[in-house]
Parts: C-alpha cells; sequence; structure tokens
C-alpha cells in the first residue's frame, strides 16, 4: 500500500461512553505558553518525567479522583463548552448502524503509527480530540445544572483563553450522562489522527489481563454543537503548476461555469456551489456542478483537479484569505473555498465518504495543557 495514501479509520461502536478519569492539569501560567510544547518533545519516554518534575515545583496539579469534567473555554468572543471524558475505543463497529463516532477525513497510516509510539513513549494522551454532536435536551438540562455551581478551576491563560472547569463526580449525575450520550453519535471536529492513534494503541494491547486497560480509551472532548457550536471555517489551497488556462481548460472539459471577473465580483460569487480563483492578477469563477449532498471541496478534489492539463504539482493549505493569496503567481493559483455546513459533513460522514485532506477547520480549539490524561494512573471512574 503506498505510505502516503489516505485510509479510514476503523469505526468505534456505540453505545458512546466518555468515563471519568483523573486529570493532570498545568498551571495556567503554562496553559498557553508558547514553551509549554516543549514539555511534551522529544525524548518522548522523558516526558511524564518531565511533568513530575514539573509537578513538585506547583507546575501541574493532578486530580486525585476520576471525574468528568465540564470545560467552558472562550476566545475571540465564542465561548464553547464540551464534555471532556475518556472514550471508549474498545469495540469496532460491524454494521454502519453500529457506528459511535463518525470520521470525515482520510488518514496517513504511518502518521497515525508514530502518534500511537508517541502516547506510548509518553504514557499521555496529552489533548483531547473535538468530538461534535447534537445533545438531548435533558443532557443540556443537566450540564446547565452543573454549572449553577462555582466551577472548580476558573483561569484565563497566557494565550488569553478564558477558562472555566467543573469536575463531575456524583455517581447520580454520571449515569444519568451516560444513559444521554448512549444513543449519540459523534462527528470527529479535528484529530483524526489521533483518534486513529487510539485505536492503534487499543489493538496493540489486545490479547492482555482481562478487565479494561488504559488503551480501551481514549482523551476526547464532546461539544454540543446545537448549544455552543465551534465554528467551522473553511481551508483554502495554492496550487502550485497550474495557471487559471489549465483551470479554465478542465472546467470546459467538464461541461462546468468558469467566467473571469474582477475580485470584488469572483469573491461574492463564492459559494457551496462555485469556488474564486486567482493568478494574483485576473480572478475567475467556477461553477462546480454539484449537488446538495456533496461538498464543493469534494467536487474540487474528485472531478476538476483530476481534468487539469497541469499539475497541481503541490498543494498548500492555508486558514486566512491573505495566506492563499500570498501564494498566487502566473505558475500557482489560489483558490478560495466556501466552508461546509456541519449538517454537510455529517451527511457525508453517515454516506461511508470521506471529505479530501483539510477539508474543515473547526474553531476554537482549546489550548494545550487543560485537561491531561496520563496511561500510567488512568483509573477508571464508576460506569
Amino acid at each position: 500500500m503506498d505510505a502516503t495514501a489516505l485510509v479510514t479509520p476503523p469505526y468505534v461502536a456505540g453505545p458512546l461512553r466518555l468515563e471519568p478519569f483523573p486529570a493532570l492539569m498545568l498551571t495556567p501560567a503554562r496553559v498557553g505558553n508558547p514553551s509549554t510544547g516543549r514539555a511534551f518533545a522529544r525524548p518522548y519516554k522523558d516526558v511524564s518525567a518531565r511533568l513530575q518534575r514539573w509537578q513538585s515545583r506547583g507546575l501541574v496539579a493532578a486530580d486525585p479522583e476520576p471525574a468528568l469534567y465540564l470545560h467552558e473555554y472562550s476566545a475571540n468572543g465564542m465561548t464553547v463548552r464540551g464534555l471532556v471524558g475518556a472514550l471508549d475505543v474498545s469495540r469496532r463497529a460491524a454494521r454502519p448502524e453500529d457506528r459511535a463516532v463518525l470520521p470525515h477525513e482520510g488518514i496517513h497510516p504511518a502518521q497515525a503509527d508514530e502518534l500511537a509510539d508517541r502516547m506510548d513513549e509518553m504514557q499521555l494522551n496529552p489533548a483531547p480530540i473535538l468530538l461534535v454532536h447534537q445533545g438531548s435536551q435533558p443532557l443540556r438540562d443537566l450540564l446547565s445544572e452543573v454549572t449553577r455551581r462555582e466551577p472548580d478551576h476558573a483561569f484565563t491563560d497566557r494565550g488569553g483563553q478564558g477558562h472555566r472547569i467543573w469536575a463531575e463526580r456524583s455517581p447520580a449525575t454520571l449515569a444519568a450522562i451516560a444513559a444521554e450520550l448512549a444513543e449519540s453519535r459523534a462527528l470527529i471536529a479535528d484529530g483524526h489522527h489521533r483518534y486513529a492513534a487510539y485505536l492503534r494503541l487499543q489493538r496493540r494491547r489486545v490479547g492482555g489481563p482481562a478487565g479494561p486497560r488504559p488503551t480501551d480509551l481514549g482523551l476526547a472532548m464532546l461539544v454540543d454543537q446545537s448549544d455552543t457550536p465551534l465554528f467551522l471555517g473553511p481551508i483554502h489551497r495554492t496550487l502550485s503548476g497550474t495557471s487559471l488556462h489549465d483551470l479554465r481548460d478542465a472546467a470546459e472539459t467538464l461541461g462546468l461555469e468558469y467566467r473571469e471577473q474582477t475580485q470584488a465580483d469572483a469573491v461574492q460569487a463564492l459559494s457551496s456551489e462555485r469556488l474564486a480563483a486567482t493568478d494574483g492578477e485576473r480572478w475567475a469563477v467556477v461553477g462546480l456542478g454539484n449537488g446538495p449532498d456533496e461538498a464543493a471541496v469534494e467536487a474540487l478534489h474528485r472531478r476538476i483537479l483530476p481534468a487539469l492539463p497541469h499539475g497541481p504539482t503541490a498543494i498548500s493549505y492555508h486558514h486566512t484569505v491573505d495566506d492563499a493569496l500570498g501564494g498566487a503567481r502566473s505558475d500557482a493559483i489560489a483558490v478560495l473555498m466556501p466552508a461546509p455546513s456541519v449538517e454537510l459533513v455529517l451527511r457525508v460522514a453517515e454516506a461511508d465518504r470521506l471529505l479530501p485532506e483539510k477539508a474543515t477547520s473547526f474553531q476554537p480549539k482549546p489550548s494545550l495543557g487543560v485537561l491531561i490524561r496520563s496511561l500510567r494512573d488512568a483509573a477508571l471512574g464508576p460506569s
């Protein structure tokens, strides 16, 4: 198999379960600090010892008992709230209706292996994957009741994110949350390769001692997209080795709309059915001919790019329009993309399709170091 090929990660079977775990938390001065990432750098086998040294210096707090954590963070005028727990990844779905976690992008197997090796050496899940779902009203009511208490932790980190965290340990509340989550399906918003690494770690431990193992679980944050939604933005492209002439030829070959316009008109025309492209001097609008259940990024990668007479020799990805336009020139075109809706991404995932690489950008993400899961001290809470 081509090591660079994208593959579908396995599907986790329901019921969707988030288990309590005893969190490690960096001190607020360390959360959002650019230097914090170095604590999780090579050699990875020394990371646990590094964190223990930080703990002795008061830079890391260790929760003494397992909990589910309700984590609320605010950034750039947005507030996101999600349940953070240890996601059960021990069961694989044999049928589509059994699936509890839905990936929407493929993964590089070698990258997933590398991340699994890294977590194994660190004996940590250093950051949660981000999941989104449509929570039930009873679950929203339960979590709203939790937020009426004073938070166990409240701080603003070095990067400017505000955080409030409630640790929930009540057996009755945990049981009620588990019952509401059991039939849910969650979409992976961010962390496809970490999710795949969890599954690889779990499979490596199959056949060991009986009973739950730390690698049967992986750290996850579950956000109710109907309550405090993440923002879903586009990821733009720069296509090297391709010109607007190539793009026009591809559109004509496919019988798609192609017209050159002013920058203002081209940007104005950008929609779920049209792309805007530029070589830095001229601008064009390209119709995609896609249906209501096909994302613009699918049409671009699966029909338009294969029809180009030249290139692309490389594709660069950009989260801002300015960055994309910075790479536009006579032999490289910037393609501005629309953001798909969360509902469309869900339909794609439920239809067993994967979006092309770098198709979505869910924002904002929580700062590194707020909640960390140790595999070494991963005592399981009540089921």
